[in-house]
């Protein structure tokens, strides 16, 4: 299954049924198709930094549930991108007994055997070639013109990966940058903080100084209902003067008068005099056209109109 590829690592492919004879020697894995997802799409993008950052939302109807890391590389005008399962693929290392300090590095076999011709035998019932671009796994039944797996003839891509499911999987440079990242992060939320609480002295201080000028209540909630009290009273006003104006506008005959206005209880009362039963009727059209609630009635010889504001 695996022959020396350089003077201390060997190269391994990495399936479920890889056999693994030596399991204390270092290795470079290659991941079986099988252990992860692969796509190759155009984009009109020229970074892979760009393309990384659309990984998810590219693999997400396709993918079945799990928690994916994701990786992608160009080659010519196209981006081949992956997802895969970290704890699968550590899962599978602890069984073949491969512990994570005696591996070297991690590829896709996309990666290497992109450009192999026929089909290679990987397993005793597998084998993989190249469709259409795309290093598949099919059984070896299905293929013609079958090879033995030899890395010999392999020279490692530098498309390689680092898992990253545990802790301990991750280096110290690793650790180094998140460690920058988080203190830059606490220090740009400590800054705001102190920001924020300044400006909400700033505000509280002013805001007492407004109060203090203008003699308001101690509290908002008082100040609102001061408020509120005054705009209602405002309203109101303006009701009443819009009300008045148009009884002043009405059209009477020489013999009609406006003899008497009060108001009382929110309700503006007026008398007229020379109006007859009958004869009040343009009256009561102007009234109405303006949409006045109103109520009317004859008593001792005058036409008497309530109008409630």
């Amino acid at each position: 299954m695996f022959t020396k590829f350089k003077k201390r690592y060997q190269s391994l492919f990495l399936d479920h049924e890889t056999v693994v004879p030596h399991a204390d020697d270092k290795f470079n894995i290659i991941l079986s198709p099988s252990l992860y997802w692969v796509k190759k799409v155009s984009l009109p993008l020229q970074n892979v930094r760009d393309v990384k950052k659309l990984l998810p939302s590219l693999f997400e109807e396709i993918l079945p549930n799990g928690n994916y890391s994701y990786s992608a590389y160009k080659k010519s005008d196209d981006f081949f991108i992956f997802a895969y399962e970290d704890k699968k693929i550590l899962d599978l290392l602890s069984q073949k007994n491969i512990s994570l300090s005696n591996v070297a590095s991690v590829h896709f076999a996309q990666s290497e055997f992109d450009t192999i011709e026929g089909a290679i035998k990987i397993n005793a019932s597998q084998s993989i070639y190249v469709k259409e671009e795309i290093v598949v796994i099919v059984p070896s039944l299905w293929v013609q013109d079958i090879s033995k797996l030899n890395f010999r003839d392999i020279q490692l891509s530098k498309h390689s990966i680092t898992l990253q499911q545990f802790g301990h999987v991750v280096d110290s440079k690793s650790l180094f940058k998140i460690g920058t990242v988080l203190l830059v992060l606490i220090s740009l939320i400590t800054a705001e903080y102190f920001i924020t609480s300044y400006k909400i002295s700033e505000m509280t201080q002013l805001k007492d100084e407004l109060f203090s000028k203008y003699n308001l209540k101690s509290t908002m909630m008082q100040n609102s209902a001061i408020l509120k009290k005054y705009d209602t009273l405002y309203t109101n006003q303006i009701k009443l003067r819009e009300t008045l104006a148009l009884l002043l506008a009405l059209k009477l005959t020489p013999s009609q008068e406006l003899t008497k206005v009060n108001f009382k209880n929110n309700t503006l009362q007026a008398d007229f005099s020379g109006i007859a039963e009958g004869t009040e009727t343009n009256i009561l059209k102007t009234l109405q056209e303006q949409n006045i609630n109103f109520k009317s009635f004859f008593k001792d010889k005058s036409w008497h109109v309530e109008i409630s504001l």
